[in-house]
């Protein structure tokens, strides 16, 4: 694997080696974490129609759109906003 450098201000390098110490691990391992982890939209598009794929063929359960929008309003509710976005 080749590394990369990455810029970023002076204020957000010292606030990811803040994160990373408290969690035992080094900024590279933080970042590469979080590229590994976080779903772009259509990601979380395609896994939602999966996720609504799996419940009709092995519960029968559809879940329609209005269903789905109104439980991922609940889910941002109840957990606020994800990675930094508005709710």
């Amino acid at each position: 694997m080749s590394d990369a450098m990455i810029r970023v201000p002076t204020e957000v390098r010292d606030r990811l080696a803040v994160i990373a110490e408290s969690r035992g691990t080094s900024i590279r391992t933080l970042v590469q974490e979080f590229a590994e982890s976080t779903l772009t939209d259509e990601e979380r598009r395609e896994r939602a129609e999966r996720t609504r794929a799996y419940l009709a063929e092995h519960f029968g359960v559809e879940v329609s759109d209005e269903e789905s929008g109104a439980m991922g309003a609940r889910l941002r509710e109840a957990f606020g906003p994800v990675n930094g976005a508005a709710a």
